[in-house]
């Protein structure tokens, strides 16, 4: 496996929010003081957040980043759950389960990664656990979407900014950049997070240049630790073709392991 495994069990936690800050219009980061929970959190994990009492079902959240007992993570407003998240407070609650899921292999030696819109926020994490040299390539639709970037520039050797309007940054998609830096340097992996077309994008140049890439998927989830069934996507395991569970199988896969079409 080219990713880790869950270190012991997940922490159901009422964690105190510390900040909850908006990034741009539709984006927020929201910071929880979360003890033990961030302590056994590695790069690439999530947590599963209960968003109010009228809602069943909790939603997934990447981690962001770690420091010391806090943890951070970014999120979209996209529906009832993620509206909720925006109108809490400081000195609040929040009832967390995590860390769960399999996280990223951070092996010795050069890494790239790749993200896109708010999916470049997990990818944070992963930098800066990273103890070889972190590039990063970074797509945004507009200047007004581009987001952690002074967060990324802190912990990566060499940040690249693009933007599908030319607005800010390099014009175009990360696939560019990424082709690109793979053609001048050698690296150990690339790590990738955002959405199918990205993912797919960045996992077809990794291969053409023979450099590992690990993936973050994205699904819907409902239960979050397997049971359910409702976040599995179409992949291949030893030339043998089986649903795996984004929440308990990945989110992180090896890119090689998903098939795209």
């Amino acid at each position: 496996m080219l990713y880790r495994e869950l270190i012991g069990m997940p922490v159901n936690s009422l964690c105190e929010v510390i900040e909850n800050k908006k990034l741009n219009d539709n984006t927020y980061a929201i910071s929880v003081k979360c003890g033990e929970l961030a302590a056994s959190a590695c790069a690439g994990q999530f947590v599963h957040i209960k968003c109010g009492e009228a809602l069943l079902l909790r939603r997934p959240f990447g981690i962001c980043s770690v420091n010391g007992d806090a943890m951070m993570f970014v999120y979209e407003i996209k529906g009832k759950g993620t509206r909720f998240l925006s109108s809490v407070l400081p000195g609040q609650t929040l009832d967390i389960l995590g860390p769960l899921g399999n996280g990223f292999s951070l092996p010795e030696g050069d890494i790239l990664i790749a993200g896109g819109s708010a999916g470049a926020a997990p990818l944070l994490f992963a930098a800066a656990s990273a103890e070889g040299c972190v590039t990063a390539v970074l797509g945004f639709r507009d200047s007004g979407r581009v987001i952690l970037k002074d967060e990324f520039e802190a912990v990566c050797d060499r940040v690249y900014i693009t933007t599908d309007d030319g607005s800010f940054g390099i014009h175009g998609t990360v696939a560019g950049p990424v082709a690109e830096k793979l053609s001048e340097g050698a690296y150990s992996t690339v790590l990738a997070c955002g959405n199918s077309a990205m993912l797919r994008a960045v996992a077809r140049l990794c291969e053409q240049h023979g450099v590992p890439c690990q993936v973050s998927m994205e699904e819907r989830m409902a239960c979050g630790v397997g049971a359910c069934l409702v976040c599995a996507c179409a992949t291949v395991k030893d030339g043998v073709p089986r649903m795996s569970r984004v929440c308990k199988d990945g989110p992180v896969f090896d890119a090689g392991e998903i098939k795209w079409d």
